[in-house]
């Protein structure tokens, strides 16, 4: 019988902001499959034919022969989920909040990442600090965003979206998994060096039910068009009807549909493009709410005119009247930096008789990446 006293795993929960009801659950107790084999085998279809395509953004982005393999995708609750585990993990959120709303996140150990972030910045002994941990979320961005588009072009919807990935190095007990059951797809990863280690990706029961259905042609069916009303309604104005035989109905050679040929009687498999939708999505409440708690801190904005390396003994030599030469040429933008990380770029202006910078560019996520290569 339980005294009452929280026990130190939901203790972690509770400062991570784990719902700690779902940490119960015994032991070796068989993880729940409301999706069923037909959603998991879609699931992992899907996510398998992706594969190569991330495969090749990773080799691109990291400059390494790195590449993924598999997924498997099961079913899985927190207790056997977390055995699988190591006992430090990097966990990326990136929610979707809009077509397949609901938890997402990628999982790995914390020597995996620090790998992933030491190709990605070209270092060694690499430690997980807020920088490295933002350049696996910028991993993780890239591999969501193939999957999105992918998912779009397979289901119809052109309204997903996910939040922008948010990393943190945290015990494994206290990661914020989804509660009851989810499906895990575990990946293996070769960052080039021959082995494998594992990555994995958890959907939220919903969100990999609500994906399997849309695979499944549930989208797709409910977007194809009544062919029936739309002959019925079909503009005849541009028709050419000169060699349509209307008696017996001939293979239609000669029809012209508004300028558009149709060749052999048998009208061409036209279908339209599929894009992604490009509106910004609003901030929920909630997350407005959050972000004013920021909004009086302040942050560190330097403007970086130019670095270069010299060894120690030209460093003590140096005097008044000293030139030093810098890596950026004349005229060229300098660089904005908040926090020490780079964020625009502009031009030097002089205001009454003070220096300022004129922002010109706003430094996009994979600038980012190359500049902290």
């Amino acid at each position: 019988m339980s005294d009452g006293a929280l026990s130190q795993d939901e203790i972690d929960a509770l400062l991570a902001g784990v719902d700690s009801s779902s940490l119960g659950g015994s032991p070796g107790a068989a993880p729940a499959s409301p999706q069923g084999g037909a959603d998991k085998n879609r699931l992992e279809e899907f996510l398998s034919s992706t594969v190569n395509v991330l495969s090749s953004n990773l080799a691109m982005m990291t400059g390494a022969q790195v590449s993924l393999s598999g997924p498997s995708v099961d079913s899985a609750d927190r207790e056997s989920f977390l055995q699988k585990l190591p006992d430090t993990v990097t966990v990326v959120k990136a929610d979707f909040t809009s077509g397949f709303p609901g938890d997402h996140m990628f999982i790995m150990g914390e020597e995996t990442a620090k790998k992933i972030a030491a190709l990605m910045n070209k270092e060694e002994n690499i430690e997980l600090d807020e920088m490295a941990l933002s350049v696996i979320g910028e991993v993780v961005s890239q591999i969501t965003g193939t999957q999105i588009t992918s998912l779009t072009d397979k289901t119809g919807n052109k309204n997903i979206a996910a939040m922008s990935p948010e990393a943190a190095n945290v015990p494994k007990a206290v990661a914020a998994l989804p509660g009851g059951s989810f499906m895990a797809a575990t990946y293996q990863m070769d960052l080039g060096d021959g082995g494998t280690v594992p990555l994995w990706e958890i959907y939220g029961s919903s969100v990999a039910s609500d994906i399997a259905s849309a695979l499944g042609g549930g989208a797709q069916a409910a977007a194809m068009p009544d062919m029936g009303s739309s002959f019925g309604g079909m503009d005849m104005g541009g028709m050419n009807m000169g060699s349509m035989n209307m008696g017996g109905m001939p293979a239609m050679g000669g029809m012209n549909m508004g300028g558009m040929p149709i060749m052999g009687g048998q009208p061409s498999n036209v279908q339209s493009v599929q894009f992604p939708g490009l509106t910004q999505q609003q901030a929920t409440p909630q997350e407005q709410g959050n972000i004013g708690l920021i909004m009086d801190v302040f942050m560190e904005m330097t403007v970086e005119l130019g670095r270069t390396k010299k060894l120690i003994k030209e460093i003590l030599g140096m005097g008044e009247g000293t030139i030093i030469e810098l890596d950026k040429l004349a005229g060229e933008p300098v660089d904005i930096l908040v926090n020490h990380k780079l964020i625009a770029k502009g031009e030097v202006v002089v205001i009454d008789e003070n220096f300022g910078v004129r922002v010109t560019e706003i430094v996009s996520p994979m600038e980012r990446m190359t500049e902290m290569g």
